[in-house]
């Protein structure tokens, strides 16, 4: 154990360690140029490939010592580059050179020195902003830029480390700025339509996936230009990003109209129990302009947002609302209790042939409470555990109909409503 921590120590104290250095110290790992992107680099700690016919067995304007390894790509057209550099700061160490030095090559073979070709101007002994230039460029070829640190003069030990800008312009590199539109095929819909979105792109090549925003926020990634929703609301804003270009993309965006939604609300009312044979009212709203109700056979005015329907058997009744050509259906179910008898007549006339308004079956709910209203809504007897013992028998009022509101107060908190006749 004593020996494994002196070689440690040994190795921390003696500088025997390799510092981090660039990916980009090895042409196989060459950064990519951009057009107008400008970018921050440097050859510190960078190192060569020293055999025969690798990556840094050349000669031009230099020998190498720490090669930086960059490369771009030329445009269908080709022609002439310049790549600037800028804002140079180089290391100041004892002994270090501060002179920088860089060619333009092309490889027929990436990386293999000897099918190299050097191209354009060769620079060495630069200590503030220059640039390289090159003309005649082939189209759509890749061309490798190499930068290294002079290391030459007297009382040189090292060659020269720099922090320093790049940026690579020209017309062999020039690309048209990609453009994007988006659109819809229904700028007016009705709530819950699906609603298609297409995009349509310009001098965009290579194109990434595409992000569908909604409002600003992400709702969608897709692989095609198409986006389909039916979760839109009226005013809702749709836009679209990708990049186009594999190599040094460029984002792109663009944004619809806002959309019209037409919103029909439509309420069939609450669904209640009613004895067999009962009449009730159905009780609908919308802000729609034209509605109607089905099964029409069954209410007393399809067109009618409050109608009266008799049932004999549980019915669903259907709501349906329309406004600009959209439509919305809300359902109501009538349910009908075959547990007790409700009569919708009586005639309190004193011949003792249904004087009173007696209601079979109600004893299986004792805890029942019992209201009846004139038409105008003025509440004329009510009584709980309404029963034989406590049955209606018109209390000296008029005849004509009667509404009634019974609720059972069992467990499901079953309520009945309707109309009752009352005839002398």
């Amino acid at each position: 154990m004593r020996s494994v921590v002196i070689l440690l120590l040994t190795t921390l104290f003696s500088g025997a360690y390799v510092s981090a250095q660039e990916a980009y110290s090895m042409c196989q790992n060459a950064l990519e140029l951009c057009p107008g992107t400008p970018i921050s680099v440097n050859n510190i700690d960078a190192n060569i490939t020293g055999c025969v016919n690798c990556e840094d067995d050349f000669t031009y304007c230099f020998a190498p010592d720490n090669t930086i390894w960059f490369q771009f790509t030329t445009n269908a057209i080709g022609g002439n580059i310049q790549i600037d550099f800028t804002n140079l700061v180089f290391e100041a160490n004892p002994g270090q050179d501060n002179e920088l030095q860089a060619a333009l090559v092309e490889a027929t073979t990436p990386c293999a020195a000897n099918t190299y070709t050097q191209i354009g101007t060769c620079h060495s002994n630069e200590t503030t902003n220059f640039a390289l230039t090159a003309a005649g460029l082939l189209p759509n070829t890749t061309y490798y830029l190499i930068v290294d640190g002079d290391n030459n003069g007297a009382g040189i030990t090292s060659p020269a480390e720099c922090t320093f800008d790049l940026e690579i312009s020209g017309p062999a590199v020039d690309r048209t700025p990609p453009t994007s539109t988006v659109s819809t095929n229904t700028p007016n819909a009705c709530e819950n339509d699906i609603v298609t979105y297409t995009v349509t792109l310009t001098d965009c090549p290579d194109t990434s996936s595409f992000s569908w925003f909604v409002n600003g926020s992400l709702v969608a990634t897709t692989s095609t230009p198409f986006f389909q929703t039916s979760g839109l609301v009226d005013g809702d804003v749709v836009s679209v990003s990708n990049a186009c270009y594999s190599v040094c993309p460029i984002p792109v965006q663009s944004t619809a109209a806002a959309i019209s939604i037409e919103s029909v609300q439509v309420d069939a009312g609450n669904s209640i129990t009613v004895p067999a044979g009962a009449t009730v009212q159905l009780n609908g709203s919308t802000n729609a302009s034209s509605w109607t109700w089905s099964p029409p056979f069954l209410v007393s005015d399809t067109s009618a947002l409050n109608p009266f329907a008799t049932v004999e058997e549980t019915t669903t009744f259907a709501l349906t609302a329309t406004e600009n050509g959209c439509s919305n259906t809300a359902y109501v179910t009538i349910s009908v209790d075959e547990l007790l008898e409700i009569p919708n007549t009586f005639s309190p006339n004193g011949d003792n042939v249904n004087d009173t308004w007696e209601i079979d079956g109600l004893e299986l709910y004792p805890d029942n409470q019992m209201t009846i209203f004139t038409r105008w809504g003025q509440r004329v007897f009510q009584t709980t555990a309404y029963s034989k013992t406590k049955m209606w028998d018109g209390d000296n009022h008029a005849e004509g109909v009667y509404y009634f509101v019974l609720d059972l107060n069992d467990d499901n908190g079953t309520q009945y409503k309707g109309t009752l006749t009352l005839i002398r």
